[in-house]
């Protein structure tokens, strides 16, 4: 992936995105394009992009909706383009952690203008205190926030929720009965499949080769351990 911040452009209108891909480009952002919010969502888990563009009326779901799944898991800059030029609207989409309103028509220049204002505004927020390290990963569990080789990496509610687990019982075997109790409650127990997709998927993000566990091991019939790595 280039070196460029990316920026990711939620939007269902071709015109829209052709002009917004047009001036971003000529500024040196990297462009990534979604025509829906289901679309968006995959795209800002999988490319992690440095700054969102969200239209709110999208064919699929509300833009605010799209806004609160994100929210769930990521702190990425959000700029809110619509037609919509209601107040509630635009108190609603702030309140849920908008960093910024800009509504249709717009001017190139102002958009380009508070998408970089956003991106100086994550930069130059402060590190939280390192809590824990394995390896290469930096964990803070009050903030929330994972570092891998000095990269933040976004992690799902859930991936993170067991991530916590592990580290709170670092070194020890943690059993899948008692990582799906804790997880997702005593109904899931038995739900072992639940819990192998979602180590694949952490595993996925913290790991160097997920292919070969050092941090995350399995203990074959039993469960899971989160051995200390230097």
């Amino acid at each position: 992936m280039s070196h460029k911040n990316k920026i990711l452009i939620i939007d269902d209108e071709p015109q829209i995105r052709r002009i917004l891909r047009m001036g971003l480009e000529s500024q040196g952002f990297f462009v990534i394009e979604a025509v829906s919010g289901a679309e968006g969502l995959k795209h800002a888990s999988t490319y992690l992009p440095d700054a969102v563009i969200l239209d709110l009326g999208l064919p699929d779901c509300r833009g605010i909706e799209v806004l609160r799944q994100l929210r769930e898991w990521s702190e990425v800059p959000v700029v809110i383009l619509s037609v919509e030029n209601d107040e509630n609207e635009k108190v609603e989409a702030l309140n849920r952690g908008a960093d910024d309103y800009v509504t249709k028509p717009f001017g190139m220049n102002e958009l380009i203008a508070r998408v970089k204002v956003s991106l100086r505004h994550k930069r130059t927020m402060e590190k939280p205190e390192i809590n824990y390290r394995f390896g290469t990963l930096e964990i803070n569990l009050d903030s929330h926030l994972v570092w891998k080789q000095g990269k933040e990496l976004r992690l799902t509610s859930t991936e993170f929720s067991l991530l916590k687990l592990f580290v709170r019982h670092a070194g020890k075997v943690l059993t899948h009965k008692m990582i799906l109790k804790e997880i997702w409650g005593p109904k899931h127990e038995a739900d072992t499949h639940y819990l192998r997709i979602y180590i694949g998927t952490l595993r996925k993000k913290i790991e160097e080769d997920p292919s070969e566990p050092k941090l995350i091991v399995t203990e074959p019939g039993v469960g899971y351990r989160l051995k200390f790595v230097e």
